[in-house]
């Protein structure tokens, strides 16, 4: 069932990087109770994969009596997050200091944008704005184009989501080894920033510019970068090392002098252009096959339809198909503890009797 077999966790509901913070853990094995708002009872939409192998419980948290009733379940948890502005659970009477008085090996978890500290702590933003802050949006996008949003995976779920389960896990095994809990301040502006740490470093180094498509690793390199091929659909280049490059070459048939000099940032456009006009005279499928089982770093890009159906995908496993929802598979893996999704979300607060009878809880006050 997983390393986290027998953890419990209490997640208060929120959206995005929350939630897939709780995925993961519940995705490890975790005992993950998600608390939702009370009124939102009976609704279901069991392709929320933020909510799987979760059991779920609603209640009012304007309720005195209910807050004294989920303290008494977070007696009994090792681990609560939440991710709600600074401020907001010390108001409900949910606060750690309140929680870690009862609880002294909880680990409390807190998610939040900007922090619990800091100037900026208490505004709202999106990922957009998070890694607007770090340094991530500036450095992503071409030369003569706006700074390109990756979709919203650095702030809220590389430097948010997971940011905060490394964190959680960090705490508690620091809370089994010591009986101590803490709290964990996950900021995505601090996540996004830990992201960034590789290319922080190399400017430093002075092989890193700080412009768009200007570097290595962001699309001015001939031989790391996207092509579009005959049929309009795209293959991905990564021929970083020599032997890998020199393969690049052989398979695009490419004789050319100027090519021997792979780091000659100078010559990169006319590099890049004359491989483009090489790529656009196949297909993605025929290149796919003409670099099928090669070292050259060459692979398809794929739309998440295509991802699904591809083979090294479906031998190892990578999507799983529950009650009809082909979804990414639990990762990572483990060679004794092996995860497991338990099913997908449930209906809101379908579990509230079970949670009550287990924890000792008043079901009235809910």
């Amino acid at each position: 069932m997983g390393p986290l077999k027998d953890i419990k966790i209490l997640e208060f509901s929120g959206i995005g990087p929350g939630p897939y913070c709780g995925m993961l853990l519940a995705d490890m094995g975790a005992d993950v109770i998600r608390v939702g708002r009370k009124g939102t009872e009976g609704v279901e939409n069991k392709y929320d994969i933020h909510n799987r192998s979760k059991r779920s419980i609603t209640a009012d948290l304007k309720n005195k009596d209910t807050i004294s009733e989920i303290l008494k379940l977070i007696d009994q948890v090792d681990v609560v997050f939440e991710g709600y502005r600074p401020g907001v659970m010390e108001k409900l009477g949910l606060g750690p200091d309140v929680c870690l008085e009862r609880n002294p090996k909880l680990v409390y978890g807190r998610m939040t944008g900007w922090g619990q500290e800091g100037p900026m702590s208490n505004l709202a933003g999106h990922d957009i704005n998070y890694i607007s802050l770090s340094g991530a949006l500036n450095s992503i996008g071409r030369k003569d184009s706006n700074p390109i949003p990756p979709l919203n995976l650095i702030g809220d779920y590389g430097g948010g989501g997971m940011h905060l389960a490394f964190g959680i896990v960090s705490g508690l095994i620091h809370s089994l080894k010591t009986g101590e809990g803490q709290v964990v301040d996950s900021a995505m502006v601090d996540g996004s920033l830990s992201l960034m740490s590789f290319f922080y470093s190399l400017k430093e180094m002075g092989h890193w510019e700080d412009n768009r498509e200007s570097n290595l690793l962001d699309g001015f390199a001939h031989f790391y970068d996207t092509y579009e091929c005959l049929d309009k659909k795209y293959i991905a280049i990564g021929s970083i090392e020599p032997q890998f490059y020199n393969e690049l070459l052989e398979k695009l048939e490419i004789d050319d002098e100027r090519f021997k000099d792979q780091h000659n940032k100078e010559l990169w456009p006319e590099l890049k252009e004359k491989m483009t006009s090489i790529i656009k005279l196949k297909s993605r499928s025929e290149w796919v096959e003409i670099f099928g089982g090669s070292d050259a770093c060459v692979s398809p890009v794929l739309s998440m339809e295509e991802a699904q159906d591809h083979p090294h995908n479906i031998e190892r496993k990578a999507f799983t198909n529950i009650d009809g929802f082909n979804q990414p598979n639990a990762s990572p893996r483990y060679s004794k503890t092996k995860p497991e999704i338990k099913y997908n979300a449930k209906k809101v607060g379908v579990d509230l009797d079970d949670i009550c009878n287990e924890f000792n809880l008043s079901k009235d006050v809910f």
